[in-house]
């Protein structure tokens, strides 16, 4: 393949050194990558090794800015006028001021990503040194693989909040979770269905007197089961024309129960550019989840209804890491949208010590919800957890993955081996045709976002 001429034009004399390699068979401690920075005043791109976190923080203290990420639609504009799909890590391309981070220099090579091909510019470390002579050298990464973020010892993690809200907030250490956190109770709605869960004598009567004595609850069942999405067969007219006719009883029932807790918090007014909403994240991850299960054998399938809130539910810590910190969760958001090709994970156990899966499994056990639901959220971000219901959480970071891959922003995406597929008992081939399929509605998935978020 030859380089783009703008990509020649910028590496110069230094072109005749450079080697192109499949981005997946290169060093990873080498490939590098260019983040774009703007604080309203002045344009900044800052280069580092790509697996590394950047501190935003201590880089705009460093410089006495506010820097931030610069916006999508600017980043596109400037690909775009680039003629490229990817900036690689070339300062010339913009020709703006340019930090590199001191990690850079200890690499003998280092790699610069196209984005063409999954190919990447492989080149001596002298002569990336003389490409980025007149810019500035500074400390401003973190290596992540140092950063130990807490993904299977759930009996730390009480330990670890109360940690954390002792660094950051003010308030008073109690013994219950919910009192320090000052979060309001388990809503009454999502009570009566945990109550209704375990009452072997259900009928679909009790589920639809609950759901009409919450009227907004109400509507928005009707609004999903009438929505394209289910293409139901007339008109919806009632929250029983929805259970019995579209939905089903389990449907209704996790539904109800993801729509009352998502609706127990209130929404961040902040939020990192470049990853979808909530709802939309909550629906996406429940989708994918309900497809995952039912395509495993019949005898291992975990319970459909569960699969699916534990989707809808996926995400509820991040809404609680907003109320619970709020004077750090911008500092957060602005850090996800920086390191986007980094786990949240490693990004909130950097900042604050403890993360939204954790914190969010720890509300949940104090809220009575199911145990699968609990591990779900927990362990979503650990592929090799193999405890008791770990296959809702092996299907949620499936999930996540899968979506990832075909665009929908998620947050970072890892490589799936196919032992994960081999021990769920999914064909590897099937389920890329049902997540092509599921990604090809994406307006029927927005459309039902926007009634949850109602």
């Amino acid at each position: 393949m030859e380089l783009p001429v703008t990509v020649q034009q910028a590496l110069g004399e230094s072109a005749k050194g450079v080697s192109l390699r499949d981005t997946r068979q290169a060093n990873s401690h080498e490939l590098l990558r260019m983040v774009l920075l703007h604080d309203g005043k002045e344009n900044l791109q800052a280069i580092c090794c790509k697996d590394d976190l950047i501190d935003l923080e201590q880089l705009n203290k460093q410089l006495g800015r506010d820097f931030r990420l610069m916006k999508p639609r600017e980043q596109v504009r400037i690909k775009e006028r680039a003629g490229l799909r990817e900036l690689p890590a070339l300062p010339s391309l913009t020709g703006w001021p340019t930090i590199v981070d001191r990690r850079v220099n200890d690499l003998p090579c280092v790699a610069l990503e196209l984005g063409e091909q999954n190919l990447a510019m492989v080149m001596p470390a002298e002569e990336f040194r003389a490409l980025t002579k007149n810019a500035e050298l500074r400390s401003f990464t973190v290596a992540s693989e140092n950063i130990a973020v807490n993904l299977d010892d759930p009996a730390n993690d009480l330990n670890q909040l109360t940690f954390a809200l002792k660094k950051f907030t003010s308030l008073r250490i109690q013994q219950r979770l919910e009192d320090t956190l000052e979060l309001p109770p388990l809503p009454e709605t999502a009570q009566r269905i945990i109550r209704l869960r375990v009452n072997p004598n259900a009928v679909m009567g009790d589920l639809v007197d609950i759901v009409e004595s919450d009227p907004s609850l109400a509507a928005q069942v009707v609004s999903w089961a009438s929505s394209s999405f289910y293409a139901a067969a007339g008109q919806v007219r009632s929250v029983h024309d929805a259970v019995s006719r579209v939905l089903g009883f389990d449907m209704v029932m996790n539904l109800a129960m993801g729509l009352s807790l998502g609706r127990a918090l209130k929404q961040p007014q902040d939020h990192p550019d470049g990853y979808v909403d909530y709802w939309q994240q909550a629906i996406w991850q429940a989708q994918s989840a309900g497809v995952l299960a039912s395509m495993m054998p019949r005898g291992e399938r975990p319970v459909f209804g569960l699969a699916y809130l534990a989707g809808l539910l996926h995400n509820f810590g991040y809404i609680l890491l907003a109320q619970v910190f709020p004077p750090h969760f911008k500092l957060v958001c602005r850090s996800l949208e920086v390191n986007s090709n980094i786990d949240s994970s490693v990004t909130e156990h950097y900042l604050l010590g403890i993360t939204r899966e954790q914190i969010a499994a720890q509300l949940m056990e104090n809220w009575g919800m199911p145990d699968e639901v609990n591990v779900a959220l927990r362990y979503q971000k650990n592929p090799r957890y193999r405890g008791t219901h770990s296959v809702y959480a092996r299907l949620l970071w499936l999930g996540r993955q899968l979506l990832t891959a075909r665009g929908v922003q998620l947050g970072a995406c890892e490589p799936i081996e196919q032992v994960i597929y081999d021990e769920l008992g999914l064909d590897l081939k099937l389920v890329e045709a049902q997540f092509d399929e599921l990604v090809a509605s994406k307006d029927s998935v927005m459309a039902m976002a926007g009634m949850m978020g109602q």
